[in-house]
């Protein structure tokens, strides 16, 4: 009788044990917060953090790791994506879907990985969305304002390449060999007319239009509406049949336009890793609102690698704390949609770099990873409340 119930209890804490491990494997979730601390890829570890601030998340975030195309003879890599949605989360959620399976197909196709890989994968991206809003507008012309930044990196070969639209950012921390302190490197453009020479732009594409940027309420926006200049979606602003009725009037332009006034070309850029080359920070813009580049260096550098990602959003969250004059703990007791007014939603994927696995990238091979980072889902017998787009 003592044995069959020690066999019993023994099973009992073996499934406890084993739904712990699994539960990991897709990450914990604390309030608003969802985290995975510590995992592998294949050139090092990685950490993921994502607190969610609107009604519906509107960031979406993938780390995948293993072959980067339909083929066994590779490529192999690593691919990052962090996609901050606006006007709502169909945008997002719909790059988190498509976008890394595009890539792979023209992978396949071009048996390696490349800039014209990418930028394939970013065209076929916004054309099947188009196609969503084509086929959405009768019943759901909302969705033409709807829109997503997208950054990328994939790790492949001994290359990082880097595609990006919209403020999102990826940040490198590099070794100086001669102080060995570690140095942020921006590695991203951002398409934002906050920033001058992006207004400069703007009014280069647009000759014609004196009023492509505007100054709105002390903010800079392409057309008074959106404060990004390059994305995927977005429609209204790429193709004037989307503009009109029945659309929201806030989004309808007065005059109707010819060419797209909003771009979906990613900026795309390549480097060759180096040995001093420790980790990378993948974040949309509701950390940078928060953290220099630096200070996020700084802070993955001085802490270990587990938890980076979470250790991250805290100081942002912190920070935004600070500038309401509030403590974080009462922070942390608002609910989502509220939260809103006190920070963005929150997205950050760090990935280190090993530099040993990272030299013999065409050999490394290991067991593939796909994940990714996740909300807190509305509750099943509740209806939330129509998100109308917003301004970006």
């Amino acid at each position: 009788m003592l044995s069959k119930l020690m066999d019993f209890l023994s099973a009992c804490w073996r499934r406890r044990s084993s739904d712990r491990k699994s539960s990991d494997v897709c990450g914990k979730k604390e309030g608003l917060l969802w985290y995975k601390d510590a995992g592998q890829h294949l050139f090092g570890d990685y950490s993921m953090a994502v607190v969610q601030a609107n009604n519906l998340l509107e960031d979406q975030s993938q780390i995948e790791s293993g072959p980067l195309s339909f083929l066994d003879t590779g490529p192999y890599g690593t691919f990052v994506g962090v996609y901050d949605g606006h006007g709502g989360p169909e945008t997002s959620r719909f790059v988190c879907d498509h976008l890394f399976q595009h890539l792979k197909r023209f992978a396949t196709e071009q048996k390696s990985m490349s800039v014209e890989v990418i930028r394939k994968a970013y065209q076929a991206t916004e054309e099947g969305f188009l196609g969503v809003v084509t086929k959405q507008w009768p019943i759901n012309p909302q969705i033409a304002a709807v829109g997503s930044c997208c950054l990328v990196g994939v790790i492949c070969g001994g290359s990082l390449y880097i595609a990006n639209l919209g403020d999102s950012r990826a940040v490198l921390g590099r070794t100086v060999k001669a102080t060995g302190e570690v140095l942020a490197i921006q590695l991203s453009p951002e398409h934002n007319v906050a920033i001058e020479s992006v207004r400069q732009e703007m009014h280069s594409l647009h000759p014609d239009d004196p009023k492509i940027v505007v100054l709105k309420h002390n903010v800079w926006r392409v057309k008074g509406l959106i404060q990004v200049s390059r994305s995927i979606g977005d429609v209204y602003l790429k193709k004037a049949e989307f503009n009109k009725e029945p659309l929201y009037a806030k989004f309808r332009l007065r005059e109707t336009f010819k060419s797209p006034i909003l771009s979906s070309d990613p900026s795309i850029s390549t480097h060759e890793l180096q040995e001093h080359d420790q980790f990378l920070i993948f974040a949309s813009d509701g950390l940078w609102e928060h953290l220099s580049n630096q200070d996020a260096v700084d802070i993955v550098q001085n802490h270990p690698h587990s938890g980076s990602a979470r250790k991250l959003i805290k100081v942002a969250l912190l920070e935004a704390a600070k500038k309401r004059e509030m403590r974080y703990s009462d922070l942390k007791k608002i609910d989502r949609g509220v939260r809103r007014h006190f920070h963005d939603d929150i997205t950050v994927v760090v990935v280190f770099l090993d530099s040993n696995l990272v030299s013999r990238a065409s050999t490394v091979r290991g067991p593939p990873l796909s994940l990714r980072g996740a909300g807190v889902p509305l509750p099943s017998r509740s209806l939330a409340p129509m998100e109308l787009p917003g301004p970006g």
